[in-house]
């Protein structure tokens, strides 16, 4: 299924991620993890966001996907099903 992550970085953990020079090595890792198809990072709400795309097989998945960036970041995170549009064709002729 595909899904979006949304990750809201904690300032203070993000600022020394970054002061220590672990910020680079950290985001590859987690970016080498998942595989996202999409992958966009910037401010929203003032802080420091990252908006990944990529396919989970199974739930069983979401502790290795989310730990990271709560270990990592204290970030808050959001995982929710998303579709693109073939996928919601698909749902849609399902309708009838």
């Amino acid at each position: 299924m595909r899904v979006l992550l949304k990750a809201t970085l904690d300032t203070e953990k993000s600022n020394e991620a970054i002061r220590s020079g672990k910020m680079p090595e950290l985001m590859k890792e987690i970016l080498d993890h998942l595989r996202p198809e999409a992958a966009y990072f910037g401010p929203l709400g003032g802080r420091r966001t990252a908006l990944l795309v990529f396919d989970m097989k199974d739930s069983s998945e979401l502790p290795p996907v989310g730990e990271p960036f709560l270990t990592q970041f204290n970030a808050e995170i959001d995982v929710s099903p998303i579709m693109n549009g073939e996928d919601l064709q698909k749902g849609l002729s399902e309708l009838r």
